[in-house]
C-alpha cells in the first residue's frame, strides 16, 4: 500500500485497494492458507463465492426499501442487486494481480501468480495494436466476469422538475442547478470554494477528479442566480463580513458550520427519491447534462467533450446513442405514417338523403 500510494494514487483508490486486500486476507483465513502459498484454485473459489454470496452493504436498508435488483418504474433504472457486482469481482482480481506481481518483483510469495493474466502474454489486450487495422477479438481472461453494457440514462423533464421542486433550501437548489448545467462530477462540485465561482462569466472552476487539474466549466445563468441566493443567506460567511475566497462554498444548513460532504448530499437526494418514488443519483445529472447538450444541433461532439472534460472522445460518443424513450416515440411515428390511408369522404355538395336512397347505409 505504501508503494501504491507513492504512485500519486488518490485516497479513494487506496481505500478501495485496501478493502479488496482485506477481503482476500479474510478468505485466506477462512480456508487456512498462507498468502504466499495461495494457488490458482484458491482464487477460483473466491470468485465462485463472490458470485453467490450476499453483499453486506446491500443488507443495510430500510424494510420499506424496494427489493434489490428490481426496476424503478419511473426512471427505468435497476436497483443494486443483493450480491457482488461483476465489476467488483473484476476489480478484486485486478488488485490481487497487482499485489502478487509486486511481491514477485522482490522475490517474495509464490513463483507463479495465482491470478490468471488479464490478456495474452499478461498484458492488456490490443495494447500495441496498429490503429489502421481493425481491433482483433479476444477472449475474456479466466475468472473475469461479463460486464453488461449500460447506457447512460437522462432524467425526463417532468422528473427533473419534480426533483428540483423537492429540494428544501437554496443550497440544494443551487447544487442541483449547477450539476445539471455543468455536468461536473459530484466530488468536484462539493470541493468548490467561494473563489471558484465567476459570476461575471457564469463559470466555475473545479479540480478534475482524474488529472487533478484546475479547469473552468461554464454553467447556466440560473445556477449562478441560485448560488447568489445561497450566499445571501449568510451561512457560508456572515453578511457583515467580506466573502473569503478560500472558504468552502457548500456547507451544512443546520448545526455547526462544516463543509458538505458526499454522503450528506446523497442523503438529501435519497429523501427526495423517497418522496418521488424514484432512484436518481448525482451522477444521473451529469448524464442528463450531456444528453441535453448532445440533442442541441448547435453543440458539436467536441463541445460536449470539452464540457465533460473527457480525455478521449470515445467516452463522449456514448451519449450519441439513441435513448429508449426517443426510440419508442420515433417508431410509433413511423407506424403512424405507414398506416392505411383513411377512406375517401363524400363531397359536401351531395345530399346525404339522396346518397342513402341510392346506395343504402353501407360504406361508400
Amino acid at each position: 500500500m505504501r508503494d501504491f500510494s507513492a504512485g500519486d494514487a488518490s485516497r479513494t483508490s487506496c481505500r478501495s485497494y485496501a478493502y479488496d486486500l482485506l477481503r482476500w486476507w479474510r478468505w485466506l483465513a477462512a480456508i487456512e492458507v498462507a498468502w504466499d502459498q495461495a494457488v490458482r484454485t484458491d482464487v477460483r473459489d473466491l470468485v465462485r463465492w463472490l458470485r453467490t454470496a450476499p453483499n453486506p452493504q446491500r443488507e443495510r436498508r430500510r424494510d420499506s426499501a424496494p427489493a434489490p435488483g428490481t426496476v424503478n418504474q419511473r426512471t427505468g433504472k435497476r436497483y443494486l442487486a443483493a450480491g457482488y457486482a461483476a465489476t467488483t469481482i473484476n476489480h478484486q482480481l485486478a488488485v490481487l494481480a497487482t499485489f502478487y506481481d509486486f511481491h514477485l518483483h522482490y522475490g517474495r510469495g509464490p513463483a507463479v501468480s495465482p491470478v490468471p493474466p488479464a490478456g495474452r502474454g499478461g498484458g492488456r489486450p490490443n495494447a500495441h495494436g496498429n490503429p489502421l487495422l481493425p481491433v482483433l477479438p479476444y477472449r475474456r481472461a479466466a475468472y473475469r466476469q461479463k460486464v453488461p453494457d449500460r447506457l447512460p440514462r437522462a432524467l425526463p423533464d417532468d422528473l427533473w422538475n419534480d426533483l428540483f421542486t423537492a429540494m428544501r433550501c437554496n443550497r440544494d437548489r443551487a447544487i442541483l442547478a449547477t450539476y445539471i448545467s455543468s455536468g461536473v462530477r459530484a466530488s468536484e462540485l462539493l470541493d468548490m470554494t467561494c473563489g471558484d465561482v465567476d459570476f461575471g462569466r457564469t463559470t466555475i472552476t473545479v479540480t478534475s477528479k482524474g488529472s487533478r487539474e484546475r479547469q473552468v466549466v461554464p454553467v447556466s445563468p440560473d445556477a449562478v442566480v441560485w448560488i447568489r441566493l445561497w450566499l445571501a443567506e449568510g451561512r457560508v460567511v456572515p453578511a457583515d463580513q467580506p466573502l473569503a475566497m478560500s472558504a468552502p462554498l457548500w456547507v451544512t444548513v443546520r448545526g455547526p458550520v462544516r463543509q458538505l460532504n458526499y454522503n450528506a448530499m446523497r442523503r438529501v437526494l435519497q429523501r427526495a427519491n423517497d418522496k418521488l418514488g424514484a432512484n436518481t443519483t448525482l451522477h444521473d445529472l451529469r448524464h442528463t447534462c450531456a444528453m441535453r447538450m448532445m440533442s442541441d444541433p448547435n453543440m458539436t461532439l467536441a463541445d460536449v467533450q470539452t464540457v465533460l472534460r473527457h480525455k478521449s472522445i470515445a467516452s463522449t460518443q456514448v451519449y450519441t446513442r439513441v435513448q429508449l424513450d426517443e426510440l419508442i416515440t420515433r417508431v410509433q411515428e413511423h407506424h403512424a405514417r405507414r398506416a392505411a390511408p383513411p377512406p375517401p369522404q363524400v363531397h359536401p355538395a351531395y345530399d346525404q338523403a339522396d346518397l342513402t336512397a341510392l346506395f343504402g347505409d353501407g360504406p361508400r
